[in-house]
């Protein structure tokens, strides 16, 4: 295997972690900004306020994008099952 091939691999492996990493956490980051704006502006510092609703957030995001993201990772496991012949002869 050569060191271009290798490097594209990592590439699209790196480039799905970021995909997945983006998707579940991005929206709990809009709801975390959200709640500190909303506790800023009542000056309420109740831990579990600013807690919690990132938490519903990211399990319904993981419930609804999840499907999505194994079928992403399902087909780059897919196409690396799949070329193991061509990189072992290169």
């Amino acid at each position: 295997m050569s060191p271009e091939v290798a490097l594209q691999l990592f590439g699209d492996a790196f480039y799905l972690v970021v995909i997945m990493v983006l998707v579940i956490v991005g929206p709990s980051l809009l709801v975390g900004l959200t709640v500190s704006v909303f506790q800023a502006a009542t000056q309420i510092n109740e831990q579990t306020l600013s807690f919690l609703p990132r938490l519903i957030v990211t399990l319904a995001t993981i419930m609804i994008a999840g499907p999505w993201l194994v079928q992403l990772f399902m087909d780059l496991f897919n196409q690396l099952a799949l070329q193991i012949p061509e990189l072992i002869t290169q």
